[in-house]
């Protein structure tokens, strides 16, 4: 199975080299004016093309102070080029930064010289793409980049680094590692099976599987933390009007987001906003009152804040402890979603502000207006999905990390089963396969070209 890996990964960057042979450029640095701008260069022609510009021998690793010129000699600008010849590049081919100032005029008129010397224009994601497709950088790695470029709190970039150097890659290979053993050990079984002994009732094989589903387990927690980090906590206000929920929106987010009024019903559209909880980010959403009403209006409101529940990763459901049937509103909600119930204006009862835990999930008891217990509330939104702040073994994770690793850990399950219920060898060994796919499209060993494509058209231009 390995060298089966290792020929998909053979003919993937065969059919790269067939039709990759052009050379690509890009402005590496943001739109707009700036003291330096950057232009890289990457392929075949990319030493050629740069010495045309240039019009000097460029060595290896120096930095060359020189002017860049234009089809008729004139001088477009003057800067640095440095060339990286392949394969100690980022791209594993020729590669050319050429650094001159950062006018965006400038910069246009030198990457349109490049092409006229027969460049084209890189695509969204291209030098990465062929990082990855030169063996330069696994998958991960390459999503890494993106992810670092767009981190938007210093813990998701402290995450995206460990997981550009590889931290997430290393673990996940340890996993394949671990994979292809218990796979060779099973198959082994299933092909002697006149031996005296019998390998799949031995014990051997179960205890590994066991151990396969810990170490899943753990990288797939650490993963959700990543995925966190990157994306942020979708988190859902709901109750009924006059609960607390957009004061509560404007408690979080630490200024006045919405309206707030002592009139039911104020909210009537879905309102986000984005923030960070000691570096945690979170996507809060304050929706309508639910009830039932005859205006139009509340009514697509409810509708939309309905639709909003539906898709978060958590709900705060707020409760007037003043409110005579505080309960009504939990038979209408979704079964199975994360639900956290929180009884506010505990100032107006002399209610303690305190957490509790029960067979319906966590209660919160706190006073939005006064400031009572809402330390209480940010740090079990932390502690519900696992977040530590100052945890130096996160890595950053996207949700298809999460999709692979949820899906190798049901087939490793499955593959437990199939071993305990009916020691179906062969479907121990179906399961184990399908485990091993699974973690092997999160670094691109076994990848459809359909993913790859995805992934890298959502990089920026010249990364």
């Amino acid at each position: 199975m390995p060298s089966l890996l290792f020929s998909l990964r053979y003919l993937l960057t065969l059919f790269m080299n067939i039709t990759h042979q052009d050379t690509i450029a890009a402005i590496a640095t943001p739109p707009g004016n700036g003291g330096v701008g950057i232009i890289r260069i990457s392929g075949n022609k990319a030493k050629d093309i740069a010495q045309q510009l240039v019009k000097i021998d460029l060595q290896p690793r120096h930095a060359h102070y020189a002017s860049f010129h234009d089809a008729d000699s004139s001088v477009i600008d003057s800067g640095i080029a440095l060339f990286f010849p392949n394969p100690a590049s980022f791209t594993g081919e020729d590669t050319v930064e050429i650094q001159g100032h950062g006018g965006a005029v400038i910069l246009d008129m030198l990457l349109r010289r490049i092409i006229s010397l027969g460049g084209r224009l890189a695509k969204p994601g291209e030098f990465s793409e062929r990082a990855f497709l030169n063996n330069k950088l696994d998958l991960a790695q390459a999503e890494a980049i993106a992810d670092l470029i767009e981190s938007s709190t210093e813990q998701s970039a402290r995450s995206a680094q460990k997981s550009l150097q590889g931290v997430f890659s290393q673990q996940i290979n340890e996993l394949l590692e671990e994979l292809i053993e218990l796979r060779i050990y099973v198959e082994a079984a299933i092909d002697f099976v006149d031996e005296e002994i019998d390998f799949l009732t031995d014990g051997i094989v179960e205890n590994r599987v066991v151990r396969l589903l810990q170490s899943i387990a753990t990288i797939l927690s650490t993963a959700q933390q990543g995925r966190l980090l990157r994306d942020g906590m979708t988190v859902v206000l709901a109750g009924k009007p006059n609960a607390g929920k957009s004061s509560l929106l404007n408690a979080l987010a630490g200024h006045e987001a919405a309206i707030v009024t002592d009139i039911a019903g104020t909210t009537r559209d879905v309102l986000k906003e984005r923030i960070q909880i000691d570096g945690m980010p979170l996507h809060i959403i304050d929706t309508a009152g639910l009830r039932d009403s005859d205006n139009v209006v509340e009514q697509e409101g409810v509708r939309r804040a309905h639709a909003e529940i539906q898709k978060a990763d958590k709900i705060l459901l707020l409760i007037d402890v003043n409110d005579p049937e505080p309960d009504t509103l939990l038979k209408t909600l979704p079964e199975h979603i994360n639900l956290t119930t929180i009884y506010n204006k505990i100032d107006l009862q002399n209610i303690p502000a305190e957490i509790k835990e029960s067979e319906t999930g966590t209660q919160i008891y706190l006073s939005i207006k006064k400031a009572i217990g809402m330390d209480l509330l940010t740090q079990h939104l932390k502690q519900s999905v696992g977040f530590d702040g100052t945890s130096d073994n996160v890595f950053i994770a996207r949700r298809r990390h999460i999709e692979a690793l949820t899906k190798a850990q049901e087939f490793t399950q499955d593959a437990l089963s199939q071993l305990q219920l009916n020691q179906a060898g062969e479907l121990v060994a179906e399961d184990l396969r399908q485990a091993q796919n699974n973690l092997s499209e999160i670094t691109g060993k076994f990848t459809s070209d359909d993913l790859l494509g995805k992934i890298f058209s959502s990089f920026c231009i010249g990364k």
